[in-house]
């Protein structure tokens, strides 16, 4: 399937950048956010971080006419360890694009999807040695549970897990097919025809094998001190988790405590250091062009 960058205008257009801005792409993928920031900023510099070695040599042959960025090859949650080892304290912009790149999702030997047969991996960072197969295979049926309700608000957890205990009891679960067919037949049939029943379990345990919620919170937390006065921060998240810490924090550096409100004077050092941007959803001709874009939503923060 054909790789398209979601929200790609609405990105450079909310990024705000100049020919020198120096920006941050916490999420290279293969490259096509890149590649647009980087036609704005032909004297400045970007840095992209990617932890998927293996989409790595796809995105540099997209951006093979640049030479003004580097690729750094590690998870965003170090963006400030890692930029501060190239002398950089402060930036002009930074980009997150949650959503699992179209190469992960469509080859079937990185576990990702339930559309195909594949190990049971989900790695985003295949150097790592917890996968999809650890958790499902060896995580207590209260651990799994937890799981399936927090990451995937699945209604359908209890019985899903008791078959998966089930099934391992017997042999391990080792196939993306197998974990499938298992929650298929957990689920009520009428479950089964509202959308693909293994879509919230899936997200799921992709969440906990890359401690993506809790990796997120840090680094959104962490880039927002990198910004320049009127940098932006720009956020694309595909589900409702991810949304809301990108919301909750979004709105906690953007507000006055609560408590001050009431005061004649605010002083200066208790004033909001952002502003929200505002909130954007893709159109219906995106969402026509590229199915998978129909879930995101792109936020915007400033520093002010």
């Amino acid at each position: 399937m054909k790789h398209e960058s979601v929200l790609l205008e609405e990105v450079i257009e909310s990024l705000k950048l100049k020919k020198n801005s120096i920006v941050v792409d916490a999420t290279l993928g293969l490259g096509g956010h890149s590649k647009a920031i980087l036609n704005e900023i032909p004297q400045g510099f970007l840095y992209c971080f990617e932890q998927d070695s293996q989409i790595i040599e796809e995105a540099k042959n997209k951006l093979k006419k640049f030479s003004n960025y580097e690729i750094i090859n590690q998870n965003f949650v170090l963006i400030v360890d890692e930029l501060k080892n190239r002398n950089i304290q402060t930036v002009d912009a930074i980009l997150f694009d949650l959503g699992v790149s179209s190469p992960q999702l469509d080859n079937a030997e990185r576990g990702f999807s339930y559309q195909q047969d594949g190990p049971l991996d989900m790695r985003m960072n295949p150097q790592n040695e917890k996968t999809a197969a650890c958790i499902i295979n060896n995580y207590s049926e209260s651990e799994l549970v937890n799981i399936l309700f927090k990451y995937g608000e699945e209604k359908y957890a209890r019985s899903i897990v008791k078959n998966i205990i089930k099934k391992r009891e017997k042999q391990q679960i080792k196939t993306t097919g197998e974990l499938k067919t298992i929650i298929q037949e957990s689920v009520p049939m009428k479950y089964r025809r509202e959308k693909h029943p293994a879509r919230k379990t899936f997200q799921a345990i992709r969440i906990a094998v890359n401690d993506e919620l809790l990796v997120l919170e840090k680094a959104l937390k962490k880039s927002l001190e990198l910004l320049n006065k009127e940098g932006r921060l720009a956020v694309i998240t595909f589900h409702s988790l991810e949304d809301r810490i990108c919301q909750k924090i979004f709105k906690q550096v953007s507000q006055i405590d609560s408590n001050l409100k009431k005061l004649p004077f605010i002083p200066e050092s208790k004033k909001p250091k952002f502003k929200i941007i505002g909130k954007i959803r893709p159109s219906k001709v995106e969402i026509l062009n590229n199915n998978r874009s129909r879930s995101a939503t792109l936020r915007i923060v400033e520093r002010i």
